[in-house]
C-alpha cells in the first residue's frame, strides 16, 4: 500500500510535474511486491484452514471441508467480480454511494461466512477477500493505466486523463481497504471480544468501517 501511494503521489498531480518520477523498472518491482504479499497469505489461509480443522465448526454448519475450501475460494474470486464491477458502475462515481454499497455486501458476507465457517475462519475470509482485490487492483487496474503513463511520458504525449483518474481510484479504495485487513489480522488476538462474540458479525463490520476511518484519517494527515 505504501508503494502504491508513493506512486500516487508521482501521478496523480500530473497537472503540475513536468515530469514523471517514477521508472518502469519500479513498477514492475511494485507490481510483484503485491504479489507476493498476497501469495505469502494464500499459503497461509491454506496451511491453517484449508490443509487443517480451522476452517468447519460442526456446531455452525454440517458441510464438508472440499466444500467449505470451495465456498472460501469463490468469497475471494466473487469478491473482486463484485468490487470491480461496481466500482466502474455508475455507483462507483459516487464515494458516498459505493462506501454505502460496500458496507452493505460486507455485512451480508460477514453474517453469511459466520453461518457456515468457524467464526475465525469467517473474520480471515473477509480479510483475504479484501487483500485478494488489492492485488488484483494494482495487478489490473492500477499498475496498467500506470504503465500506459509512464510510455506516454517517453514519447512526449499528453497524458489520458482518464487513466490517472483510474489509478487514483483504485489506490484510494487500497488504502481503504488495507487497514480493515490489519485490523482483521489483529482480531485473531482477542477472540471473546471478536470472531467469539456473540455479535461476531457486527463486530467485525464495526471494525471495518472503523478501519475506513482510520485510513481517511492517515490521508488527511
Amino acid at each position: 500500500v505504501g508503494s502504491e501511494m508513493c506512486i500516487r503521489d508521482s501521478f496523480y498531480t500530473v497537472d503540475k510535474q513536468k515530469s514523471l518520477q517514477v521508472r518502469p523498472e519500479q513498477v514492475r518491482w511494485f507490481r510483484w511486491e503485491a504479489l507476493m504479499t498476497w501469495l505469502s497469505g494464500m499459503v497461509l489461509l491454506f496451511l491453517v484452514y484449508y490443509l487443517s480443522s480451522g476452517l468447519i465448526d460442526p456446531d455452525v454448519a454440517a458441510i464438508s471441508q472440499g466444500l467449505g475450501i470451495a465456498i472460501g475460494l469463490a468469497v475471494l474470486a466473487g469478491g473482486w467480480i463484485v468490487y470491480d464491477l461496481a466500482a466502474q458502475s455508475p455507483l462507483g462515481r459516487s464515494e458516498v454511494s459505493f462506501a454505502i454499497f460496500s458496507l452493505l455486501t460486507i455485512a451480508l458476507l460477514s453474517w453469511g461466512l459466520m453461518h457456515i465457517f468457524s467464526g475465525r475462519a469467517a473474520y480471515i475470509h473477509v480479510g483475504a477477500m479484501l487483500g485478494t482485490i488489492m492485488t488484483a487492483n494494482v495487478w489490473f487496474r492500477i499498475l496498467p493505466s500506470q504503465r500506459k503513463m509512464i510510455a506516454a511520458a517517453a514519447t512526449g504525449a499528453q497524458f489520458d486523463a482518464s487513466l490517472s483518474a483510474q489509478a487514483k481510484l483504485r489506490s484510494k479504495h487500497n488504502t481503504f481497504m488495507a487497514v480493515p485487513v490489519v485490523f482483521i489480522m489483529i482480531s485473531n488476538h482477542f477472540p471473546v471480544a471478536t470472531y467469539g462474540n456473540p455479535y461476531a458479525w457486527e463486530v467485525l463490520v464495526v471494525l471495518v468501517l472503523l478501519g475506513w476511518i482510520a485510513a481517511k484519517l492517515i490521508r488527511e494527515a
